[in-house]
């Protein structure tokens, strides 16, 4: 049974009630001081409270993805991933169809409800794949929203626009699809006509767990900045016909997944037009889930990953920003002077935008995040371009 299964868990409660109902049942018969009946009465405790313990353990894993799979509980921080692609001669381009294999790891059928009933072409499709990343080095599980006009023969000949969405720390990409409800908001604001047919990569931020990377590259450590920012839309366009130009991606986040969305704008405006961020953070932390400085000291590589001194220090990137939050969130006091700062550089430079949009209660959590994010969607739609043809290379 995969660690992340249901059946596990369930598996281990019966163990444990049966256990209890063992150890009721056993006690009295095993009540002699003699070392087997005590070797008996240990051994039917340490059963349940074992089974007890896993079982919440499981529960706590699959609400946070601190691990995925059993290797990557038992064999943490295994050996870098090896490329076929870093094997080729060099000045060759990479072999892009390598970089994307079809999964049917990650557990989708556990999602109630992910898309309504109907084929491909009515409602679209979510398909999961592994990514392998030639230049981070880092390889992790996606998740693919396709709309349903990308099944359409009509639409065969053209790519369309995308969105990169990021999940929060800790949590593995599945909770884009369970606990934030992406692709089933997505379909019900296209039934809707509310925004334009998108390609949505679902994806984690959390790509060398169980270390909290904030998306950027650490020095001597992984290149999660580089991940994100190269490697994972170089393989989506490989695999799927989405468009090339940065004004037809856009990102999406919630919690780190937000400081994250913000992050990778400002500092690639000529890859991602747009960034929508939900209770996002606006410095890089430093503490037990970083592993402490993920910048080792160095004061300019972190600056550059500091939101507030780069809209300081910095030429106004060609780029523009949703801030979403709610008006009780622990972080609002820094949301509001980061949005003071943006605002002024957003007065002196036409070329970057900033907006807005708060919730009068909400904590940091799923309720709030669904709650936000129809009007973050719409807002990303309008900001991205629409289709475009397939051109003879291609």
């Amino acid at each position: 049974m995969k660690l992340t299964s249901s059946a596990l868990v369930y598996s281990l409660i019966v163990l444990a009630v049966a256990g209890l109902l063992a150890t009721f049942w056993l006690w009295p018969k095993l009540a002699r001081q003699r070392p087997l009946p005590m070797l008996g009465r240990l051994g039917l405790l340490a059963v349940v409270q074992v089974s007890v313990l896993s079982v919440l353990g499981l529960m706590v894993n699959n609400s946070f993805g601190f691990y995925t799979s059993w290797d990557d509980l038992l064999r943490p921080g295994g050996a870098p991933l090896a490329l076929a692609a870093a094997a080729s001669p060099r000045g060759a381009a990479p072999d892009l169809t390598k970089l994307v294999q079809p999964t049917s790891e990650g557990g989708m059928e556990t999602v109630k409800d992910l898309l309504p009933p109907g084929t491909p072409q009515e409602v679209g499709k979510v398909e999961s794949i592994r990514v392998n990343g030639p230049a981070s080095g880092l390889s992790d599980q996606v998740f693919v929203y396709l709309p349903p006009e990308y099944f359409a023969p009509e639409y065969a000949k053209m790519r369309f626009p995308a969105v990169l969405a990021i999940g929060g720390f800790p949590g593995t990409s599945l909770h884009l699809l369970d606990g934030l409800r992406l692709p089933q908001t997505v379909t019900e604001l296209h039934k809707a006509n509310q925004v334009t047919p998108t390609v949505v990569v679902m994806a984690r931020p959390t790509v060398a767990p169980p270390r909290n990377t904030e998306c950027v590259d650490v020095p001597g450590g992984p290149l999660t900045e580089t991940w994100f920012a190269k490697d994972l839309p170089n393989a989506v366009r490989s695999a799927y016909r989405v468009r090339d130009s940065e004004t037809s991606w856009g990102l999406l986040g919630y919690s780190t997944g937000g400081s994250c969305a913000l992050r990778l704008a400002l500092r690639f405006p000529d890859r991602f037009t747009a960034a929508a961020a939900l209770h996002a953070d606006y410095q890089v932390p430093n503490d037990s889930f970083t592993g402490g400085d993920l910048f080792h000291g160095d004061t300019a590589l972190a600056n550059q990953s500091d939101l507030l001194w780069r809209l300081r220090n910095l030429p106004a990137p060609r780029s523009s920003l949703l801030v979403v939050s709610t008006r009780t969130e622990e972080n609002f006091k820094a949301t509001e002077d980061f949005l003071a700062v943006a605002q002024q550089v957003a007065e002196a430079h036409p070329e970057f935008k900033v907006d807005s949009t708060f919730l009068d209660d909400g904590g940091h959590n799923f309720d709030s995040w669904q709650r936000e994010l129809p009007a973050a969607l719409k807002w990303l739609g309008d900001r991205l371009g629409t289709f475009e043809w397939v051109n003879d290379r291609s």
